[in-house]
């Protein structure tokens, strides 16, 4: 009670007329985009940080990667299923309020992260965060906009970008950072406090709107995607896992995937035919914006997918810290940063199409040269890829969304953007499942094949054993026997860490391939000039 009224007594004094965060003062918008852009910034932070991280959590709970996908996963996950409800909350209950629930949720949801002490646990909390964040970015943009004038929505949204855009380049070099001089722990620990301040600015800050004109909402739809999603993502994840004997052929498998595919058939049949939908497919008729969501989920598998591999590949095969791990990814938001706008003004002019699809091609270029990476590859082979996929990223968003909205009319613009959210996060989503799980599998041929390859009869390999048994007796000391189990050991680790290698090699060869068939889309999709060419023959 003391804590509530001491807010209403500063509320009330900062809301004063003469008060910059009065709602009527010109300045009162700049203030909310401050308050947004923390929440934003913490939100998309938490999806990045994490992956260099990863590592250690495996290492601490003795996990293998088909279980510890889900940290990532059910964090994504979570909030692409919260992105389309959100705003019918928003209406329903209030943006500020549910703008300051989701701070409370993701904030909650970290502290739980920071107290896990084993997997299961972990993944839940996470999946508490990714609710928090599903209701963060989308009702954040809307207050951003609604408080915005036309004139000056451009640069608000484009500051609020920024910290988007900020979290991808630091998150892993700020993780890597708490990861190696503290604990795995705190790198969602380290959200508690901003999260509180970000509640706090909020409470203050903003006033509070309510549409009067709310939907019903569509519980059949919610259930059917929530069930569809999560079932079809574990499938995938445990059809290789090393807990399940029988494979693809395994009853709980195909049960999974039985029920998500009712699951499909009645979310799609009952979004076309009730009256206020979940999502509205039906704006899937819109060419442009059908051929862009194709692009960016084929993206979306191809670029959030691989991005766990690097950290797990430098770390485990390479030996570098987190920290170091993290750090070769900053180089990627600012690239992406610079090159935006300018793709954005330069393509407003002349055509959408050619970076979009000149974007493609060099972020699966970069991509093909990640599959060949092995224990001796050099850091700036490794850089070279990563400025690539900067520049390739830089060229395909901007231009991506502004064509993939060209054609959806002025009504359905909010439901089209809060869409083209939720199919990157889907994307995302099943491209950390896909490749988790094609990781896997890799690892356990590839480690089959080295291991049947290695001939007990074999010269060489009498030879290394022997080098190796005198090098273990004269510099640790082991008895015979014992240099010769240990000599053993260090040639089956050595098979298990070519094998991860290679596994990974096949990974970035796939999510290249992947990622190239997103260029297929682009190719159809409508240009600015063909549609004004359109409209005036439709007008003649």
């Amino acid at each position: 009670m003391a804590k509530a009224g001491l807010l209403h007594s500063l509320r009330r004094v900062t809301r004063g007329r003469d008060s910059t965060l009065h709602p009527k003062h010109p300045k009162y918008p700049w203030f909310v985009l401050i308050n947004i852009m923390i929440g934003t910034f913490m939100a998309v932070l938490d999806a990045t940080i994490v992956n260099v991280g990863l590592p250690k959590i495996m290492a601490s709970f003795g996990v293998g990667i088909d279980t510890i996908e889900w940290v990532i996963t059910g964090y994504m996950l979570a909030m692409a299923l919260s992105l389309p409800t959100s705003s019918w909350f928003a209406d329903r209950f209030g943006y500020k309020k549910m703008y300051t629930i989701g701070l409370a949720l993701f904030t909650f949801g970290s502290f739980l992260c920071g107290l896990a002490n084993e997997e299961n646990f972990l993944i839940a909390a996470r999946v508490i965060q990714g609710l928090g964040g599903g209701f963060i970015m989308p009702i954040g943009m809307a207050i951003v906009t609604r408080e915005f004038s036309i004139e000056k929505r451009g640069i608000a949204l484009g500051f609020w970008a920024v910290a988007s855009a900020a979290s991808v380049s630091f998150g892993p070099l700020i993780g890597g950072y708490l990861v190696d001089n503290f604990s795995w722990q705190l790198i969602f620990d380290v959200n508690i406090p901003v999260g509180i301040i970000g509640i706090i600015i909020t409470i203050i800050i903003q006033r509070e709107y309510v549409n009067k004109k709310v939907r019903k909402f569509d519980i059949v739809g919610f259930i059917s995607a929530s069930v569809f999603l999560p079932l079809t993502l574990y499938a995938l994840s445990e059809g290789t896992a090393a807990s399940n004997s029988e494979g693809w052929s395994a009853p709980y498998i195909l049960v999974c995937f039985a029920i998500a595919a009712v699951s499909l058939a009645v979310f799609i049949t009952n979004e076309l035919l009730v009256e206020n939908p979940l999502i509205d497919l039906r704006i899937f008729a819109n060419h442009n914006f059908a051929m862009g969501n194709v692009t960016l989920f084929i993206f979306g598998i191809g670029m959030f997918g691989s991005t766990f591999l690097l950290p797990l590949y430098l770390q485990n095969s390479l030996g570098y810290t987190a920290l170091q791990s993290g750090a070769v990814f900053l180089p990627v938001g600012f690239i992406q940063g610079a090159i935006s706008p300018l793709v954005g003004a330069i393509s407003d002019k002349t055509s959408h199409k050619i970076p979009i699809f000149l974007g493609v091609v060099i972020l699966a270029v970069s991509f093909y040269i990640n599959s060949f990476l092995s224990f001796l590859t050099e850091h700036d082979y490794i850089m070279i890829s990563l400025y690539m996929r900067g520049f390739g990223l830089g060229l395909i968003f901007t231009p991506l969304s502004t064509i993939s909205l060209l054609e959806v009319p002025h009504s359905k613009m909010g439901q089209a953007s809060g869409l083209f959210n939720v199919i990157r996060q889907l994307g995302g989503s099943f491209g950390v499942a896909l490749l988790a799980t094609i990781l896997t599998s890799r690892v356990n041929y590839h480690t089959q094949v080295y291991g049947e390859s290695i001939n007990a009869n074999s010269q060489t390999l009498k030879n290394v054993t022997t080098h190796l048994n005198y090098y273990i007796q004269k510099n640790a000391g082991s008895p015979y026997s014992k240099a010769q189990n240990q000599s053993k050991a260090l040639i089956n680790m050595d098979v298990g860490k070519q094998a991860f290698i290679q596994a990974v090699d096949d990974d970035f060869l796939i999510a290249g391939i992947i990622t190239l068939t997103g260029g297929i889309p682009v190719i159809f999709l409508h240009s600015k000039k063909k549609r004004n060419l359109l409209k005036n023959k439709a007008n003649d």
